[in-house]
């Protein structure tokens, strides 16, 4: 059945229609805003996958090329099959608010596709595929606690804007992406040029607020068009087994909870979950997986009550209270910037690495079309951080997720690149984890930059915050654990400086968090964040005064536009030559910026002083010393400087009559000359004999066949005498 539904928001339709295109998908809809377009199907298979504990949910977001009228610009010219960092950042926010919203052990496979197949550059497709998700699933037959809804908000001249568009954004001090059902909000990712909590709290609840009209339609649009839900019952946990499970373990999983060291409590609770099966599974036998994770589910119940009832965590520490910290910069010595913060048993090898404009990642936009990344920030999770032996894969979508949090944290205190003209790349190792990881690499990575003597303009820290909540039994968590994490309610990321936040991101499992629970999460991680910083403050307060002597120095001339030719030269063969024979880098920019990067400074110098060459112009009265390049019968043509000649007239070689230009120069002498003037078409007039003394008694004349004149200086000749 077809069915279209529509609201506005920012003076702008935003519309939805089902029934009319992918029509076998279990949902699908069209959902329209200005000119951009997206698809979003939900295909929920119709036969289980056994022998899964885990909620089989893939979302992926793709964007086609020709939906800004572009050809692809890598070799094959078709969208390929990884996908770009947006289109796998878009697919990570759509996923974490609709996970939890599918029911408890839904084994069902469950795909989204979200393809943008027209972009206008004004209204973006991000939080159209969000709200788009929300609605297949709404259409389809997957069971689904929807709707929800996504919007991003932004501030112009001090007033909240919702969905702004592109223009708009650029003017916002803050853009946040919010996701939210009818009562709470359940999912936030977004920055900020450094604002208060109280301003990010008032953003995300105005953007709950602006949101609540694409709930209204998902609603409509269900009831008069939206399929009947397979019927579902999410398996009951046996009763019984489950008492006898808790018999067995109660001791140890005292035990556990009073173990603080990470790889200590796992190996008791592998430990109790052997104990578990050896004593029960003769007589459930086949059912030992299901005793195991009968364990885990006992384990994270103690564990919350401990949090709730007791008011203390698995390490001892209160819910306000920051594990212990150590920093340390300068621990490898050839990387231009480096250091190692240690949170607990989390830890981050950060360094960071100077390059030059040429070093900038390029990056492919539907919106922006071709742009160039100044700052990179990379994330990497080895296996063995967790005490794990994989297969080492490129970077997963967690990861990329997680150095683009980082990144976004840093941007706002990075010079501006006219201060200093670097590429700058981060990379951040994590050699231990235990929650917070991404949170240690926004610290390591402030310290890295100041260690690397990139002026910041302050340091940036991160907490990551969690949430146990039953019933109205409440506890908000600074700084968790790996474990408060999985076996907790929230996780909700914040970073910034002593003045206020940078960025957040928030992940709940439940169906959504008040306003209250998120200004106290807010409090708290400012309070973390004040404490990291003073401890941050004790390794590097301030960028050091002077880069790394491993990093390139680059220096900044400018010069005439139309100059730049004269340095790139005939398919790039000047500039190359000057690289090749200094060892130096350079980038030309096309308003005439030169930047030279060096590591040995007598290289950059001998750069600069053949590009200057390059550059020079001529001048009117100066004296060159330049080599000929070519004779004519009229005369000379001298290169002065490199690629520019003049010509120097046979009248203009010597004082007396020069019969033949070969009598006095050959092509590759050397020689010192005059300019005597430059015309209109840029043509050079040059003197040697200007440069040449001035025979006595005037310049002697010589006749066709080079025999001296003996007219004396008063015009007589032969020496005779004049008349009286």
């Amino acid at each position: 059945m077809y069915k279209k539904v529509s609201t506005t928001i920012n003076g702008q339709e935003f519309s939805i229609e089902t029934g009319k295109v992918a029509k076998q998908a279990s949902g699908s809809v069209w959902v329209t805003c200005g000119d951009s377009v997206v698809l979003v199907t939900a295909v929920g298979a119709q036969t289980k996958r056994e022998g899964i504990d885990f909620l089989p949910l893939t979302v992926d977001y793709q964007e086609f090329a020709y939906a800004a009228g572009r050809i692809p610009g890598n070799f094959f010219r078709r969208e390929m099959g990884r996908p770009s960092e947006r289109e796998t950042l878009t697919s990570r926010l759509i996923d974490r608010p609709i996970r939890p919203l599918l029911p408890k052990g839904w084994t069902y496979e469950t795909q989204i596709i979200a393809g943008v197949y027209s972009a206008d550059k004004v209204h973006d497709t991000d939080v159209m595929a969000l709200t788009g998700a929300s609605a297949a699933l709404m259409v389809s037959d997957v069971p689904f606690d929807g709707p929800i809804a996504g919007v991003r908000v932004g501030r112009v001249d001090g007033e909240f804007v919702l969905n702004p568009t592109t223009d708009q954004r650029q003017q916002s001090d803050m853009q946040f992406i919010v996701a939210g059902s009818r009562d709470a909000v359940c999912m936030v990712e977004g920055e900020g040029n450094f604002i208060t909590e109280d301003d990010a709290l008032e953003a995300i609840w105005f953007a709950h607020a602006g949101l609540q009209p694409l709930l209204d339609i998902q609603e409509e649009m269900a009831r008069e068009a939206g399929k009947t839900k397979r019927s579902f019952e999410p398996p009951q946990d046996d009763e019984d087994l489950l008492a006898k499970v808790r018999e067995v373990t109660t001791e140890g999983l005292a035990e556990v909870l009073a173990t603080a060291p990470k790889l200590e409590r796992y190996a008791k609770v592998r430990d109790l979950k052997n104990l578990a099966v050896e004593k029960l599974g003769e007589a459930y036998e086949g059912r030992e997986s299901e005793i195991k994770n009968m364990v885990g589910h006992l384990e994270a119940e103690a564990m919350r009550a401990m949090i709730l009832d007791e008011g203390h965590r698995v390490d001892s520490r209160t819910s306000t209270e920051v594990r212990p910290i150590s920093c340390e910069v300068g621990v490898l010595p050839r990387a231009h910037g480096s250091a190692l913060f240690t949170r607990g048993e989390t830890q981050s090898l950060v360094t960071a690495t100077l390059g030059t404009s040429g070093d900038e990642q390029r990056i492919e936009s539907l919106t922006e079309g071709d742009t160039f990344r100044r700052f990179m920030l990379h994330y990497n999770f080895p296996p063995y951080s967790v005490n794990e032996a994989k297969m080492l894969r490129g970077p997963g979508r967690r990861e990329i997720g997680h150095g683009n949090l980082a990144r976004r944290s840093i941007m706002p205190v990075l010079p501006a690149a006219e201060d200093f003209p670097y590429a700058m790349r981060v990379v951040s190792d994590i050699l231990e984890s235990n929650g917070s990881s991404s949170m240690a690499t926004v610290c390591g990575a402030s310290l890295a930059l100041m260690d690397a003597g990139v002026p910041v303009q302050s340091a940036v820290a991160g907490v990551a915050m969690g949430l146990i909540k039953e019933g109205d039994k409440v506890a908000v968590l600074t700084d968790i654990l790996g474990d408060e994490d999985h076996l907790g309610d929230m996780d909700f990321k914040v970073t910034g400086n002593t003045e206020g936040v940078a960025a957040v991101q928030m992940d709940i499992k439940i169906s959504g968090i008040s306003k209250e629970i998120m200004r106290q999460a807010l409090s708290q991680a400012r309070d973390g964040r004040l404490h990291i910083l003073g401890i941050m403050d004790k390794a590097i307060s301030k960028a050091r005064g002077d880069i790394s002597d491993y990093a390139p120095r680059i220096t900044t001339i400018h010069i005439p536009v139309e100059r730049i030719k004269d340095i790139i030269g005939p398919g790039g063969k000047v500039i190359r030559g000057i690289q090749m024979e200094t060892g130096v880098k350079i980038d030309v920019e096309d308003d005439g910026t030169v930047h030279v990067a060096a590591v040995d400074a007598d290289q950059g110098k001998a750069a600069l002083k053949m590009i200057n060459e390059l550059t020079r112009e001529v001048e009117e009265g100066a004296v060159y010393e330049g080599k000929v390049v070519r004779i004519m019968d009229f005369g000379a043509f001298v290169e002065i400087l490199p690629g520019r000649d003049g010509m120097v007239h046979i009248s203009e070689l010597e004082h007396h009559r020069v019969r033949a230009v070969t009598d006095v120069l050959k092509e590759g002498d050397m020689v010192k000359v005059k300019v005597l003037g430059i015309d209109d078409r840029g043509k050079v007039r040059l003197s040697r004999k200007a440069l040449l003394p001035k025979p006595e008694g005037g310049a002697p004349r010589q006749d066709d066949h080079g025999n001296k004149d003996r007219r004396d200086p008063g015009g007589n000749k032969n020496n005779r005498s004049p008349r009286r």
